[in-house]
């Protein structure tokens, strides 16, 4: 994150869209980025964020609005700074599971040609890798679950590299490599009047479409409408509730490294629950 103040923050963001900055206010959330919604002078308004890789996430943005899926559009960029819409945020997830649904068939219609993405970004000091690959376990392993293990403890590392020589058994070796949000969690999904408004703060690469279905399962519970939306769409393979303990595993060893041992047991309970 830039030790820029928010307010030398917003005044770059207001010139990088021509404009003067009248008034500024930090947004709720950015554990891992400053994020301010900007006043300016013609009456409108937008976000501004700085971070490591910018130009990533806007990439990241344009590639969900492609799909048809809502997101933000990307009004500019620079090396630190990222100025999007601003997007109404009036309402709760729990009232639009079900728009929820539509909203992530469409964004996995998406196809790619190999499980992965072009370039590597960040979480917070966390570097996310990636690469191409024609195996899904393959991916998985080698660039969601290996890369923690010189970060935590010897009892995990033991259950964690168990469980990465067994995914060929456990994972699908060739869903389709659908796009993703990649950290799909209701902090990063923006409702209004019970409706879906914006997909924002992507992780994105394509990959197995269970993904996401585990993300938004790690810290919510979404409700049966979510998934008849979903599945008239886009049905989900048998067995795919075994395989999500597998795939929250990696968002939970993000936490785990991010903010400390608060989420250990959230670790070892999802390996236990995978059988190791």
């Amino acid at each position: 994150m830039s030790d820029r103040s928010s307010f030398s923050v917003s005044n770059d963001a207001a010139r990088l869209i021509g404009q003067q900055l009248m008034r500024e206010e930090r947004l709720h959330g950015g554990d891992l980025s400053q994020v301010t919604q900007l006043w300016l002078e013609d009456g409108s308004h937008a976000v501004a964020k700085n971070s490591i890789f910018p130009d990533r996430e806007a990439q990241m943005l344009e590639a969900i609005a492609k799909s048809g899926a809502p997101a933000p559009q990307v009004l500019a960029v620079d090396d630190k700074l990222l100025v999007m819409q601003w997007l109404r945020n009036r309402d709760v997830l729990h009232h639009a599971w079900s728009d929820l649904g539509k909203v992530l068939a469409l964004l996995h219609t998406v196809h790619g040609p190999l499980y992965g993405w072009n370039h590597n970004y960040g979480l917070g000091n966390i570097t996310i890798l990636n690469g191409w690959m024609r195996n899904w376990p393959d991916f998985w392993g080698e660039y969601r679950l290996r890369p923690h293990l010189p970060h935590i403890s010897p009892d995990l590392v033991d259950r964690l590299e168990e469980l990465i020589e067994d995914l060929p058994q456990r994972l699908p070796m060739t869903p389709k490599p659908v796009l993703l949000h990649g950290d799909l969690w209701d902090g990063n999904i923006l409702v209004d009047d019970g409706r879906i408004v914006g997909l924002i703060d992507p992780c994105c690469y394509y990959g197995d479409a269970e993904v996401d279905i585990a993300m938004i399962n790690l810290f919510d519970r979404p409700s049966g409408s979510f998934y008849e939306s979903y599945e008239t769409y886009h049905p989900l393979m048998a067995g795919y509730e075994e395989r999500l303990n597998i795939y929250k595993l990696w968002p939970a060893l993000v936490h785990l490294r991010l903010f400390g041992d608060g989420y250990r047991p959230l670790v070892t309970q999802l390996l236990k629950s995978a059988g190791v």
